[in-house]
């Protein structure tokens, strides 16, 4: 296993739609084993083939339960519910947007030997079915940003404290 150079905003690699995949071969295996530990030396939730170059629909997601999902060819086959929150991207590093995506996503694809399979998951997992997904078409989260508007880590840590300050102010008892 190896680690894969991760892709950044720019790269025309990222705006490509990606093939299906045919081979169900080692050259697959290794590329599934070099984007888990790339994934994982990131500190990310998904990771799509185009990040690391790679045109093919191929895609790893973090399950709720903490478990990499491997998705080949994966399509998106059943969404349910709305969420609104904060999303990045490793291609997209230290740059977040506002975007909605569905509460509940179940996708169907194949694993690393070619069998079908369905799994689906809500909140964060499900986001990243979204996102990962995208990426396979050659779209960024960038493009669904509410008002394209993006906002950095500092911005990001500057309205959570004021968030939590709104919160704690409405907690106070009588007499306080």
């Amino acid at each position: 296993m190896a680690t894969r150079k991760i892709l950044e905003r720019g790269d025309e690699a990222l705006t490509k739609r990606c093939r299906p995949v045919t081979q169900f071969d080692r050259r697959l295996h290794d590329l599934l084993d070099d984007m888990r530990e790339t994934l994982a030396l990131a500190n990310g939730y998904g990771l799509a083939a185009p990040q690391v170059g790679i045109l093919r629909r191929v895609c790893l997601v973090t399950a709720s339960d903490g478990s990499v999902l491997e998705l080949v060819n994966p399509e998106i086959v059943e969404t349910e519910g709305e969420q609104i929150g904060y999303e990045g991207c490793l291609s997209v590093p230290g740059l977040y947007g506002v975007v909605k995506r569905p509460q509940r996503v179940k996708v169907r694809a194949q694993d690393r030997n070619g069998k079908t399979f369905e799994a689906e998951d809500v909140g964060m997992s499900a986001r990243c079915f979204c996102h990962e997904t995208e990426h396979l078409d050659g779209h960024l989260f960038t493009e669904l940003a509410d008002g394209g508007r993006l906002y950095t880590e500092e911005e990001l840590d500057a309205i959570q404290a004021e968030q939590e300050k709104k919160n704690k102010g409405g907690k106070h008892r009588k007499g306080e």
